[in-house]
């Protein structure tokens, strides 16, 4: 069975739609929630591919994000085992960022529905002809300038990037294709969380586009299952069970 490592960045915000979809394609997950205090493996010999999900403060907030250098070098361990990598929201903004982005701690909150475009960059590219000319639910917080040389598959209506993919295994996604209007209820209900200040506004505009934001989750997976071959199992390490001989 293919196994993908998913980083949790808060208890609201998991894999959800997405997490249904591919349990249908016989994938499991390994969830690490580094904001409990969980160390994060120091390799990707046991995974198929990785998962960085959303997260609620910018990535410059040290008080909050205190594991983005380990994150980010576990994107290096994953690359260089030449692992698929998905990146959602904040953890799109990570994958910008291990390619050489700036992260920026404005604006704060940026969540709401956008048109996504394809730019010449998405030329042939699964996810941006997937996703060119439909509604998305993006929630980020703080922002990441893209590096010269790292053009976006898709903008906005005003030219802002929606996803990268700085190799051909890996993809920043700023939009959220795994949310669901159930996970944003728990967002709001979490104290911990920062949501933005207009997310019951946005939850009734998500109950209505349900049924296309459903759609659209089955896009991106189509895309990123052939963008990033998600069916084909990787070769993992075995893992011995150690038997002590006793007298």
């Amino acid at each position: 069975m293919k196994n993908y490592l998913v980083v949790q960045h808060t208890y609201s915000e998991f894999l959800g739609l997405v997490e249904s979809q591919l349990e249908k394609r016989d994938i499991g997950f390994s969830y690490f929630r580094p904001f409990v205090g969980q160390e994060l493996p120091g390799s990707a010999a046991q995974f198929d591919g990785l998962w960085l999900l959303g997260g609620a403060w910018p990535l410059t907030d040290e008080e909050h994000n205190p594991q983005v250098s380990d994150e980010l070098n576990l994107i290096k361990v994953f690359q260089k085992a030449g692992r698929p990598i998905v990146g959602l929201g904040m953890g799109g903004q990570l994958v910008a960022m291990a390619a050489g982005g700036t992260p920026k701690a404005e604006p704060m909150h940026t969540a709401k529905f956008v048109t996504a475009s394809k730019t010449t960059a998405g030329e042939g590219d699964p996810i941006a002809e997937e996703l060119d000319g439909r509604r998305v639910l993006v929630m980020y917080n703080g922002d990441v300038d893209l590096p010269e040389g790292l053009e976006p598959i898709l903008v906005d209506e005003d030219g802002h990037w929606l996803a990268v993919r700085p190799d051909p295994l890996s993809y920043g996604l700023l939009f959220r294709p795994e949310m669901k209007p159930g996970m944003l209820e728990d967002i709001i209900m979490e104290a911990r969380h920062n949501p933005p200040p207009h997310i019951g506004e946005l939850l009734g505009e998500a109950r209505m586009e349900w049924s296309q934001m459903q759609e659209t989750t089955a896009l991106v997976l189509k895309g990123l299952v052939t963008g990033l071959s998600l069916m084909q199992e990787r070769r993992k390490m075995p893992v011995f069970n150690l038997k002590v001989e006793t007298q």
